[in-house]
C-alpha cells in the first residue's frame, strides 16, 4: 500500500524532481517507510512514490522501479496476491528480490500490460512509463479498491493517488465542478469518473489509460476496460450455478478460503476488522481456520446501544479464539475526528461511518500494519435491507390504485419519525426480529415517499438519494447522467434485487465504501485488504440464483450457511446494523454551534454554491426534532468544511 504521483509533458521544468517529491510528500501518510523519485527530463516525465513496506522490506522493493531490460519504469500502489504464481510462469527470470512490484514489471515485459492485468489477482493502481514507446499507462484494479486521479493542466498531464498531491502542483487551478457537487449532494460522495475539481477525473475500476508524449503535448486516450463488472454479472446470470445448496456452500467456502489465504501473505503484522456482522465474521473465521496462531481482531464500540455491535464482535472473537482488541469510543473521541475529515478524505465525502472507520483503523494500526476487512458482502450477496424491502414493496403496491397509495402515504407521515420510534420501542418485545430496526421512524417516512414510484428502479433511486433534486440546491449546476438514471446502463436481469445489487457494485461500493476504508486506513498508514472482492469470488456470486442470496426476509443467505459451519447461529442472527455514529443527536447538541456557523444563511449566499432556503428549512426542522435530516445536512456540512480547509 503506497501513494503514487507524477506528471508528463509540457514545456519541461527545471525543478521536475522537486515538484514530484513535493507531490509524493503530500501523501506521506500513505507510505511512511520510503520514498523515491525518477525523472527523465528529455522525455518530460517524472514519477514519484511513497512506500508502506508490506512485502520485501529490503531495498529491493524500492520504487520507482525499473524493469530488468530498462524499458519500463513503474510506481505501484497495492498488492498482487497471486504474484508467486505469476513468478512460476516467468521461468528464467533473474529475480532481485521478492516484491510483487518486481513480478508485475517482469510480467508486463513478457506479456504486455493488458494480458498482465487480466492475469493479476489483486488491488492496485499503477503508473507505467514505456521508454521505448514514450507512453504512460495508468491502471486500476477491477473493483476499485485503490484510487487514481488524473487530469491535464497547463500542458502537463498529472496523476496521483490523492487530490492533495495534485494540489501541490505549481499553479494548480482548483475550480469546483458544480455538476460534480450536484452528484455529491445526491449520493454523499462524488462518483467516478468525476472529481470535485473541473478537469480532474478518477480512473474507473477495471480500466487502464494510455497517454502518449508527442513533442511538448500529450495525447490522452479514453480509458479501456480489461474487466467489466457488467459482463461478469451478465455472464454469471447466463451460466447459473447448477449444483444444490450444499455444493454451492462448499464452492463458496473454497473460494473464500483461497482469497483469504492469498491476502494473509505479508512480511509485517496482520489482523482484521471485526464488527460481529456476517461479512467480517466469515473473513475472521476463515482466517483463524487457516492460521496456526490467534488472529488479531479489532472492533470499535459505542455506549449508545443502537450504534453498538462491539459486544457481538467480542463474542464471535471469543468463540473463534482470536486475540481481540476493542475500544469503546466516547462521543468526544468520535467528534475529535471531525476536524480531520477534510484532510483525510481529500474531496467532499459525507458517509458518517467514516468516523468509526477511522477510529477502528487507528486502533488496529497500534498493533498491525495490514488489516483484512469484510466489505463487499452486502453488494454481492444481497445484504442491504433495501434489496428485499424494495422487492416486497414493489410487489405489494405496484397494483394498488393511486388513491389508495396516497392514503397509505398520508397515514405513514401522520406521525413524526420520533413518534414512530417511540411506538416501536414500546412494542419492541412483541415485534418479530425482522421488524426490529434502528430508527424505524425515518425508515417509515422513506417508505411513504416510495408510494409514488412508477417503476421498481424508482424505488432504488429514492432509497440511495439524499437530496432528490440536487441541481435545485446547488446553484448553476446540472446533474450529469450516471448509471443510476440511465436504463441503458442497468443490468439485464428480470430480478429487481439483482439489478439493485449491480448498481451498488459499480457505484456505491467503489465510490463510497472503498473510498471510506482506503482514506481512513491510509491516514494512519494501515493497509486494508478486502477478500470478498477477489474477482473470482465476485464472478461466482453472480452465478448464484437469487434464492441463495435472499431468503425468508434475510440477505446473504448462502454466506450465512458458510459462517454457521464456524460460528453458532445465536452469535450471528440479529437485525442488520449500520456502522455509524449519532450525528443526528450531535447536530442538536455539542456540534450545533459548529454546524450553525457553516450553515449560516449569509455565508451560504456569499459563497454562492448552495441555495440557502431549503438548507435552512431542513436545519430548522432538525433542530425542532420534527424530522431527522442528519444525512442531508451532513452532505452540506462536509462540503463546507472541506471547502474551508481547501480554499
Amino acid at each position: 500500500m503506497c501513494g503514487i504521483a507524477g506528471f508528463l509533458g509540457g514545456g519541461g521544468r527545471a525543478d521536475c524532481a522537486a515538484v514530484a517529491r513535493s507531490m509524493a510528500e503530500a501523501m506521506h501518510h500513505r507510505g511512511p517507510d520510503d520514498s523515491g523519485v525518477w525523472v527523465d527530463e528529455g522525455a518530460r516525465i517524472a514519477l514519484a512514490h511513497r512506500r508502506l513496506a508490506i512485502l520485501d522490506l529490503s531495498p529491493a522493493g524500492h520504487q520507482p522501479m525499473a524493469s530488468t531490460d530498462g524499458r519500463h519504469v513503474i510506481v505501484f500502489n497495492g498488492e498482487i496476491y497471486n504474484h508467486q504464481a505469476l513468478r512460476a510462469l516467468l521461468a528464467g527470470e533473474n529475480w532481485r528480490g521478492h516484491s510483487d512490484t518486481e513480478t508485475l514489471l517482469a510480467a508486463i515485459t513478457a506479456w504486455g500490460v493488458e494480458t498482465t492485468l487480466r492475469l493479476c489477482v489483486g488491488m492496485f493502481a499503477f503508473a507505467l512509463w514505456d521508454r521505448q514507446e514514450r507512453s504512460l499507462t495508468l491502471a486500476r484494479d477491477r473493483l476499485g479498491e485503490k484510487p487514481l486521479y488524473y487530469g491535464t493542466m497547463a500542458g502537463h498531464f498529472l496523476f496521483a493517488s490523492e487530490l492533495k498531491a495534485l494540489r501541490t502542483w505549481p499553479g494548480f487551478s482548483g475550480e469546483i465542478d458544480r455538476d460534480a457537487l450536484a452528484l455529491f449532494m445526491r449520493r454523499n460522495y462524488v462518483p467516478a469518473p468525476w472529481s470535485i475539481y473541473r478537469g480532474i477525473r478518477k480512473l474507473p475500476p477495471g480500466m487502464f489509460l494510455r497517454v502518449a508524449a508527442q513533442g511538448p503535448s500529450t495525447v490522452v486516450a479514453e480509458p479501456i476496460p480489461y474487466w467489466s463488472a457488467r459482463e461478469a454479472a451478465e455472464s454469471g446470470l447466463a451460466q447459473p450455478f447448477a449444483g444444490d445448496v450444499g455444493e454451492a456452500a462448499d464452492e463458496l467456502e473454497r473460494l473464500l478460503r483461497q482469497a483469504i489465504a492469498g491476502q494473509m501473505l505479508a512480511d509485517v503484522p496482520l489482523g482484521a476488522f471485526l464488527s460481529g456482522g456476517i461479512d467480517s465474521s466469515v473473513v475472521v473465521a476463515l482466517m483463524q481456520a487457516q492460521s496456526s496462531r490467534p488472529v488479531r481482531s479489532f472492533s470499535i464500540g459505542f455506549h449508545e446501544g443502537e450504534y453498538n455491535e462491539a459486544h457481538h464482535a467480542k463474542a464471535v472473537a471469543a468463540h473463534l479464539g482470536c486475540d481481540h482488541t476493542e475500544l469503546y469510543a466516547t462521543p468526544r473521541q468520535a467528534m475529535n475526528v471531525i476536524p480531520r475529515l477534510p484532510a483525510l478524505y481529500d474531496e467532499p465525502f459525507a458517509d458518517s461511518s467514516q468516523i468509526p472507520t477511522f477510529l477502528v483503523s487507528q486502533l488496529a494500526r497500534q498493533h498491525v500494519t495490514v488489516s483484512l476487512s469484510g466489505d463487499g458482502g452486502d453488494e454481492l450477496f444481497g445484504g442491504y435491507n433495501r434489496y428485499f424491502w424494495a422487492m416486497q414493496l414493489w410487489r405489494r403496491f405496484s397494483r394498488m390504485p393511486r388513491p389508495l397509495r396516497r392514503a397509505a402515504q398520508a397515514g405513514l407521515t401522520a406521525l413524526s419519525p420520533a413518534a414512530w420510534n417511540r411506538l416501536f420501542h414500546m412494542a419492541g418485545p412483541l415485534l418479530p426480529a425482522a421488524l426490529r430496526h434502528a430508527n424505524p421512524g425515518d425508515k417509515l417516512h422513506k417508505l411513504a415517499a416510495l408510494f409514488a414510484a412508477r417503476q421498481p428502479e424508482a424505488i432504488y433511486q429514492r432509497l440511495v438519494s439524499h437530496w432528490d433534486d440536487p441541481a435545485a440546491v446547488v446553484w448553476h449546476s446540472h446533474e450529469p447522467a450516471t448509471a443510476l438514471f440511465d436504463p441503458a446502463r442497468w443490468l439485464d436481469s428480470p430480478d429487481f434485487p439483482q439489478r439493485m445489487m449491480y448498481l451498488d457494485q459499480v457505484s456505491y461500493l467503489p465510490d463510497d465504501i472503498l473510498v471510506k476504508v482506503d482514506r481512513a486506513a491510509m491516514a494512519v498508514s494501515l493497509e486494508t485488504r478486502v477478500p470478498l472482492l477477489d474477482h473470482r469470488l465476485v464472478e461466482f456470486a453472480w452465478r448464484l440464483p437469487l434464492a441463495m442470496k435472499i431468503r425468508d426476509g434475510q440477505g446473504k443467505w448462502l454466506l450465512r450457511q458458510v459462517l454457521y459451519r464456524h460460528v453458532p447461529r445465536h452469535l450471528i442472527d440479529r437485525p442488520k446494523m449500520g456502522f455509524g455514529v449519532p450525528i443526528d443527536v450531535w447536530l442538536r447538541g455539542p456540534m450545533k454551534d459548529w454546524a450553525e456557523a457553516l450553515l449560516d444563511e449569509a455565508r451560504l449566499r456569499r459563497e454562492s454554491y448552495f441555495d440557502p432556503t431549503p438548507i435552512r428549512h431542513l436545519w430548522a426542522e432538525h433542530q425542532s426534532g420534527r424530522r431527522n435530516w442528519a444525512y442531508h445536512l451532513w452532505d452540506v456540512l462536509m462540503f463546507q468544511a472541506w471547502r474551508e480547509a481547501n480554499p
